[in-house]
């Protein structure tokens, strides 16, 4: 059925409603923008038009793109996270006690836990939102069909998890966490002492770059000098616990000294507010608050010279043990004695000894000290002798001047 034309003289009626206005045309020139215009530019320009070519390129690109950003099967990439498992202790935790659990633990981040990134933190809630959320257990059938209740606890873990994604999406939060992080905490018991190297001393390198690398993380200035002096991309491996084969001597120097320059001087970032004491619950005394809070800065300023205080001694303990000082103070030992050969030899004047070795030196300290206990013990006996002879002589002489 074919509808007839409107006549020439029509005219739409007026609007009678006293809500909207008539729509008018706007005034000036319209500009032609949005995804819907560059869409059909695309479509006429690139595609000629044509519906099928358009949509099929469009596929290709959406693939491309979850390929880049995804786990290469066209899903959204997960970035790993959130599917670690859950024992009876996280699930029973007490919210109250929030400051007493591992937040990287209830998220499923204990495998990234201070190096994890926004991206993860934020994938990991949702995993665990969608698992733990309160409608979700109360909508779950096969739980209500085998009898059980998944509503036990009163959703406390769910309110830890929350609490956890508060924390670490909380630049400055998380900075308090991370400085008291009970796994930091455990694996700073680790830490070698001064006894583990007097005896059968474990390999250096090994032993000692672990213990920076954690450390590192605290720094202020970034990036931080490793123990390990770097080599060049090229170099071949070398297997040397002491890291001293395969590198020549001024880039060795330069870099141990380096190392031990910046620890000696590190700044660290770490604090200690989040063991603060909170002030007694219902106490609205300004007295309490006062000290409480003193209280809580000397706290925090005792612990801070005694994180301090931990490093150095872990500096200290590395430089006394560390092989490649040993090494660089032989190599300028040995240049400046040849420096002086060579400047005697120069001057005509007969050539200084060559140096001792160690062993030969100890003797010769041990020959002199035997030397010296001798003579000390030689000359305690004339010393007798003498006064025995002494004593003898009054005695005689008193006989004398009796007769």
């Amino acid at each position: 059925m074919a509808i007839p034309a409107l006549p020439a003289n029509y005219a739409p009626p007026a609007s009678t409603s006293k809500l909207t206005p008539a729509i008018t045309q706007p005034k000036g020139k319209l500009i032609a923008a949005g995804p819907a215009f560059l869409g059909h530019l695309r479509l006429v320009r690139h595609h000629d038009g044509d519906f099928k070519k358009f949509d099929a390129a469009t596929a290709v690109e959406r693939e491309a793109a979850l390929a880049a950003n995804g786990n290469g099967n066209g899903e959204e990439d997960d970035l790993g996270v959130g599917e670690e498992s859950e024992d009876e202790a996280l699930l029973t935790l007490d919210p109250k006690e929030w400051k007493k659990q591992d937040h990287y633990r209830v998220l499923g981040l204990s495998h990234l836990r201070w190096t994890a990134s926004p991206a993860q933190i934020k994938i990991a809630h949702r995993k665990k939102v969608l698992r733990h959320h309160p409608d979700k257990k109360a909508s779950d059938t096969t739980a209500a069909a085998l009898g059980l209740n998944m509503n036990t606890n009163d959703d406390a873990f769910f309110k830890c998890i929350q609490k956890a994604h508060e924390v670490l999406t909380n630049a400055e939060r998380r900075r308090q966490f991370d400085s008291v992080d009970p796994v930091f905490l455990d694996e700073v018991e680790d830490v070698p002492s001064a006894s583990d190297f007097k005896s059968n001393p474990p390999p250096f390198l090994a032993t000692f770059a672990p213990v920076f690398e954690r450390e590192a993380r605290f720094s202020r200035i970034q990036p931080v000098p490793q123990l390990a002096v770097p080599r060049a991309a090229d170099a071949e491996a070398v297997n040397d616990p002491n890291d001293i084969k395969g590198h020549a001597f001024p880039a060795l120097k330069a870099h141990v000294e380096a190392f031990y320059d910046f620890w000696y001087n590190f700044d660290s970032w770490r604090s200690f507010e989040w063991l603060d004491k909170e002030v007694n619950e219902g106490s609205d005394s300004r007295d309490d608050k006062r000290y409480t809070e003193k209280k809580n800065k000397s706290e925090r300023a005792r612990r801070k010279r005694d994180d301090i205080a931990r490093v150095r001694g872990i500096v200290d303990l590395c430089l006394s043990v560390d092989p490649r000082i040993k090494h660089i103070k032989l190599q300028e030992k040995e240049a400046r004695e040849a420096k002086k050969a060579a400047a005697g030899k120069k001057s005509g004047a007969p050539a200084a000894p060559a140096g001792k070795s160690k062993k030969e030196e100890e003797e010769e300290k041990a020959k002199k000290e035997e030397e010296e206990k001798a003579a000390k013990a030689e000359a305690k006996k004339a010393k007798a002798a003498a006064a025995n002879a002494a004593k003898k002589a009054r005695r005689a002489q008193r006989v004398e001047d009796g007769a």
